[in-house]
């Protein structure tokens, strides 16, 4: 009882680690909330400092402490560490935003806002199993449209890929937004309907968003869908041969996409001999290499580094602009947080009874860990560049929209699954629920909550 209670009480100790965030955020923020903006700026306060930057960079602890406060409040959960890692991701994108401009850092901290309102009805969405399934086939529809639109719409931006819409000055990346549907509709269809009939029907929701991001030519982005997609049906089934046949298929597609498209191949020559192509295809990578490691264990301080001279410092390569200019002690914290936000996954995923949450937590924690490990080892040359954002912290909207929405389903593997109480046992598992690992996974009765 001891032990209990003394682990209850740690639960609770949210607001002192908030304190602490937020204590960071401002000594970061402070060099650029006293740095002048541009000559006679129309938009300049007192010192010549721009008011979206000091609306953005005050507002957002305000806000995230609000945000914070209803979260405990309105879910009475204890355990709050995804959503302060979260928090402070987030904020560390804001600072790097607000180094190179005050628009940058008003659309980031709008994007960061827009994201905890995501966060929040996607919580009320998955509340409810029931919910969730009635409107699983309304988002695969509205999934499908995005990509859809965007591949009649989007134009090439010079990079090849055709992966951006543009609307009125606003520029939306549909795939994004089309990863947190590809996770809900994966759990909600795999949860209930134990047939081979959903798998087959998942099947051509997925396959059907990673040709779609082919034809777009954004293979990263592709890939995240593709390991996804082999995550969650491994959850449901669990049966490896299958899994092997899917890899071995996906293969086979890459090989004759290697042949009859020639051009593909040659984005990933580069690959382990960036030193090489310094002055050309390997530019960006080896300038990450050298300029970050110049930062040392403390870094040059927020504006000071070289790597943002470089094309998409603030997106691709923004892991590399924080070891140089932030230190490599905070960037050694950054992947310990998405290896946190997965093992949190896991253990809450462990109680759930019922598969759609599990289903959802779990493919929602490896979407985020994967994101991340590709473009953190992307830039280092330890993979192949895929130019994918580093969830939470690189510059974009529609990211910061994702990342937020993928933390509701690593919530929801928390708080949306009832408990059986301590002591009683788990219910069997339903025919037809396979040997996979949610075969142990305990099922509630249909309704709210349930399965």
């Amino acid at each position: 009882m001891k032990q209990r209670g003394q682990t209850e009480k740690s639960r609770m100790a949210w607001a002192p680690v908030m304190l602490l965030i937020t204590a960071f955020q401002l000594l970061s923020f402070a060099p650029l909330l006293l740095q002048p903006g541009p000559p006679q700026s129309p938009q300049a306060l007192w010192g010549g400092v721009e008011w979206p930057m000091v609306v953005a960079l005050l507002g957002y602890p305000a806000a995230e402490w609000l945000f914070m406060a209803l979260l405990r409040g309105v879910t009475k959960e204890k355990n709050l560490a995804p959503e302060l890692l979260g928090c402070w991701l987030s904020g560390l994108g804001l600072a790097v935003c607000g180094s190179f401009s005050a628009e940058f850092a008003w659309k980031q901290a709008v994007a960061i806002v827009g994201g905890m309102i995501v966060y929040a009805v996607l919580l009320w969405m998955t509340a409810d199993v029931d919910r969730a399934m009635k409107l699983r086939p309304a988002v695969a529809v509205g999934a499908f449209g995005l990509l859809a639109v965007n591949l009649l719409l989007a134009r090439d931006g010079g990079s090849g890929q055709r992966n951006w819409l543009t609307f009125g000055g606003f520029s939306i990346q549909p795939s994004e937004l089309v990863k947190v549907a590809f996770v809900f509709v994966g759990a909600a269809t795999l949860d209930r309907l134990q047939r081979t009939q959903s798998i087959t029907r998942y099947l051509i929701f997925a396959m059907g968003c990673v040709a779609a991001l082919f034809l777009m030519k954004d293979f990263g982005t592709a890939l995240i869908f593709f390991a996804t997609f082999l995550l969650i049906s491994f959850l449901r089934s669990g049966d490896l041969r299958a899994i092997g046949l899917a890899c071995a298929a996906a293969g086979m597609a890459a090989f004759l996409i290697l042949y009859f498209r020639p051009y593909v191949a040659g984005r990933f020559q580069v690959y382990r001999h960036v030193w090489e192509h310094i002055h050309d295809s390997g530019y960006q990578q080896t300038r990450v290499l050298i300029y970050s490691s110049s930062g040392g264990l403390f870094g040059l301080g927020l504006g000071q580094g070289r790597l943002r001279g470089i094309f998409a410092a603030s997106t691709d390569l923004v892991f590399g602009l924080l070891c140089e200019e932030m230190g490599m002690i905070l960037a050694f914290l950054i992947p310990l947080c998405y290896l946190t936000l997965a093992i949190f996954a896991l253990r809450s995923a462990r109680n759930a009874r019922s598969a759609f949450y599990t289903i959802a937590s779990v493919s929602a924690a490896g979407m985020l860990l994967l994101q991340a490990s590709l473009n953190i080892f992307g830039v280092t040359d330890l993979l192949p560049l895929t130019g994918v954002t580093l969830p939470f912290v690189s510059r974009g909207g529609t990211s910061m929209l994702c990342a937020w929405g993928l933390l509701a389903f690593i919530r929801a593997g928390e708080s949306g699954a009832p408990r059986n109480p301590p002591g009683l046992r788990a219910t069997p598992p339903r025919r037809g629920m396979g040997d996979g690992p949610l075969a142990a996974t305990k099922n509630s009765p249909p309704g709210r909550g349930g399965a």
